[in-house]
This record gives structure tokens, sequence and C-alpha cells, in this order.
């Protein structure tokens, strides 16, 4: 990733019917559970966009439907990250680009990622030096946050989603927790704007927790 500053967005292209088409090509490609985990990431970023003063609901939708899109290559672990980037830039779409980055980092470091590294020294390295010139703002937070609260099959608390990943992947490190802080905190901001839960504003999810 070059972490030269990327050009403006280009909102007329940042439709759900451009955003639906990538990811029924990844799915093709590489089908599997991370396409459902897609799109209730991307729902979730809609309803939530709902209570922040500036966010846009349809662009963050855009990019919740392709933060993972970089699975499109196939099973891999970290390496899905460098290639959504690397993919969307092709296609015209740095901001989107953006959070296949930044969407698995809340602590902005490489080894704060939920798998194994399956990238280059040098390909890893980049992804660093784009974390490290690119400060996160709002809409990365939100994608971070609603990364942690979505399954295949619908919305969840932090700590299923926390619990889920942690027993696929077994990757704890000295960033897993402050990981987990960092998300919880943004949970509470956007609690804060919602003037409640936001768990209270997903769909179906009272029924999964109470059953």
């Amino acid at each position: 990733p070059n972490p030269e500053k990327q050009p403006e967005v280009n909102m007329t292209r940042l439709t759900t019917q451009r955003a639906e088409a990538l990811l029924a090509d990844a799915e093709q490609r590489n089908p599997g559970p991370w396409v459902g985990h897609s799109r209730h990431v991307a729902l979730a970023a809609r309803i939530l966009a709902g209570v922040h003063p500036k966010l846009d609901p349809e662009k963050v939708h855009f990019f919740g439907l392709l933060h993972d899109i970089g699975r499109r290559e196939g099973p891999t672990g970290m390496r899905h990250v460098y290639d959504g980037y690397q993919f969307l830039m092709s296609e015209g779409l740095p901001e989107a680009a953006r959070i296949c980055l930044t969407h698995s980092f809340p602590i902005p470091h490489t080894q704060a990622g939920s798998s194994e590294w399956d990238c280059s020294p040098e390909e890893i390295a980049e992804v660093q030096a784009f974390l490290d010139a690119h400060p996160y703002d709002d809409t990365d937070r939100l994608l971070q946050l609603c990364d942690s609260i979505a399954l295949p099959d619908g919305f969840c608390l932090l700590e299923t989603r926390w619990v889920d990943v942690l027993m696929r992947y077994q990757n704890y490190n000295q960033y897993t927790v402050p990981k987990w802080q960092a998300i919880d905190a943004i949970k509470r901001k956007f609690d804060k704007m919602a003037g409640q839960s936001i768990y209270r504003l997903l769909p179906g999810l009272a029924e999964r927790v109470l059953g």
C-alpha cells in the first residue's frame, strides 16, 4: 500500500449494486461464511451511521460489503487485508481499499490482527507503513466495531465474536486485550450517540441472546 494521500472518493461509484456485484464475483471465486459476515457488517454500519452526525449510511454500507473482499483470492489468513487493498485500488476505490486494511487493526499494528500473517515481510511492512501514515477516523472505527458484532448468520455481542475468532485462529498475543478494549471504547462512543446500547438497534440480536 502507498502511504501517500489517496484521491478523494467519487461517491457516484459507491453504489450498493456495484458492491454487491463485486461481492457476488468474489463469492463465486471463494464461497464461504465470510460473505454472510460481510453483509451483516454492512447492515450494522448502515444502521449505526444513522446515529452519527456526519457518517453517510450508504457509503459505510458499501465499505462493509467489501471490507473482506480480499478473500476472493481464496482461503488465507491476514493476507486477505493486503489482497483486498490491492484489488480495490485497482478498481479505483481508494477509501474502500483503506477499510480493507484498517478494519482488522483496532490497534494500528500489524501484529494486532486476528490470525497469522501469510504475506511476505515486505508486504507486512507496507501494511504497517499505511497504518502509520493514516490516523483512524470515525469511518475506520465504525467498520472496526461492525466487524466485531457480525457473524455470518446475524448480529452478536462483542464477546461472542471475540471468542468465535479466538477459537478459530488461536492467535492470542499482547495486543489481544488492548484490541478488545479499543473496540469496547468505540461501542461506548456509539452507545452515547445513540442514547442507548447499540445492541438495541440491531435486528435479531435480542432473540439470539435471549433465545
